[in-house]
């Protein structure tokens, strides 16, 4: 029960696969417990996340735990075919493909929802989405999910507000072993793989520009300036604002940063962050591309209609000449570049994320009849014990060893005598 581009691809995908099963220390010692286990024994679990070998490896410590997989992707462009092939080939459902048109997307996640999962585990909120708008008579299947990115939690705390959500979801995003390193190290690191495999050229010297200061953001400006770049930071918040001067980086508004930017990097997870405004003050050459959940951050829409020729410039690379001659570029139809251009976090940064992933579906799968069942209370923090472990392995693994507070200090710190 799959729909893949070409099973034959499959070998090429399992090295992939096992390339980044070496490199995920934290994932295997969660195999082995899952081997042992099986918390997920009789359940289905429905996955949507960049389906790529890391995301791959995830899906096979899930099925080794018990659970019948159920796998799409959450982006036309960052599926790998091969890696696809090698999860059929190993028994698991799998439907997507590299390049997907919009209804094929839609019928991949659609076929991941009608089996009725009882796990969801999510990236951007498609999957949570299309059950309680296409398949709600599916809902009372489910025990809860987990949600991968900040788009998603965005999604899902509106719900929740809402009184929408009629599920309990947790969101990993906000873990501190996930926020603080894949969002920061991963982002700031597969960003600038995606751009410069794509472009062949040089930052040094460039004026780079990054929409957005959260800790994406952060991670993309960091890796900027070490490239040599001179950064520019635009943003609606004052306090990342601040941050960001304080950080040594110029702060503007858009349409005075689209006069001077080389490279522009949108990570807002908002849309219309690069419009027709801002594209009217572009430099010629200047290079564009989205580092944000979904495709809408990037006007690309709008700058086609503009443009008098759209061309491909170079592999993955689209030109755009507007009327006055300029030329500006796309990276990736403004998709999410280090996935659509790249293959993504590097595999010690995902070890933690689908570490605390893999462990927040077994809290919810052992904690089913206490989870949370009220309108508006649905949304779930990560246990603090899921994600000090996953700091505590990770650490061991590097053979770090740290201090521990003697039991006069935790008395001395838990209370308010002198």
């Amino acid at each position: 029960m799959s729909e893949i581009r070409n099973i034959d691809l499959w070998e090429s995908g399992a090295r992939k696969i096992e390339w980044v099963r070496r490199n995920m220390s934290l994932l295997n010692s969660v195999r082995e417990e899952f081997e042992r286990d099986k918390p997920f024994a009789g359940l289905k679990v429905a996955l949507s996340i960049h389906l790529e070998a890391k995301t791959a490896y995830l899906c096979k410590v899930l099925a080794a735990g018990g659970a019948e997989m159920y796998i799409t992707g959450s982006n036309p462009l960052s599926t790998q075919d091969d890696v696809a092939a090698a999860l059929v080939h190993d028994g698991l459902n799998v439907f997507a493909w590299h390049g997907s048109t919009p209804e094929e997307y839609e019928r991949h996640i659609s076929e991941v929802v009608k089996v009725g999962p009882n796990i969801i585990i999510d990236d951007g909120g498609d999957l949570v989405n299309l059950i309680h708008n296409k398949y709600p008579e599916l809902i009372p299947n489910v025990i809860g999910g987990c949600e991968e990115t900040t788009t998603g939690i965005i999604r899902l705390v509106a719900m929740n507000k809402a009184h929408e959500l009629k599920f309990p979801m947790v969101l990993v995003n906000n873990a501190k072993c996930k926020y603080l390193f894949d969002n920061r190290y991963g982002t700031g690191q597969s960003v600038w793989d995606g751009i410069n495999r794509t472009t062949n050229l040089i930052v040094a010297g460039k004026n780079v520009v990054i929409a957005g200061y959260g800790w994406c953001g952060k991670g993309v400006a960091m890796r900027a300036k070490g490239l040599g770049a001179s950064v520019i930071v635009t943003e609606i918040d004052p306090i990342k604002a601040m941050e960001a001067v304080m950080d040594g980086f110029k702060v503007m508004k858009m349409e005075e940063a689209a006069k001077v930017g080389d490279f522009f990097v949108t990570v807002t997870g908002c849309k219309d962050v690069i419009t027709e405004n801002s594209f009217a003050n572009l430099k010629d050459g200047a290079i564009l591309c989205n580092a944000g959940h979904f495709d809408c951050e990037v006007a690309v829409a709008k700058l086609r209609e503009l443009a008098v020729e759209v061309y491909e410039a170079r592999n993955n690379i689209q030109g755009y000449k507007l009327p006055d001659g300029r030329t500006v570029f796309t990276i990736g139809e403004g998709r999410l570049v280090n996935l659509a251009a790249g293959d993504g976090h590097p595999a010690e940064i995902m070890d933690m994320s689908f570490a605390i992933q893999a462990l927040s579906a077994a809290y919810l799968a052992k904690n089913r009849d206490s989870l949370p069942k009220a309108d508006g209370e649905r949304v779930i923090t990560v246990p603090e014990e899921i994600d000090n472990e996953v700091a505590r392995r990770k650490l061991g693994f590097w053979g770090v060893e740290i201090d521990v507070l003697t039991p006069e200090q935790e008395k001395y710190l838990n209370s308010w005598e002198v």
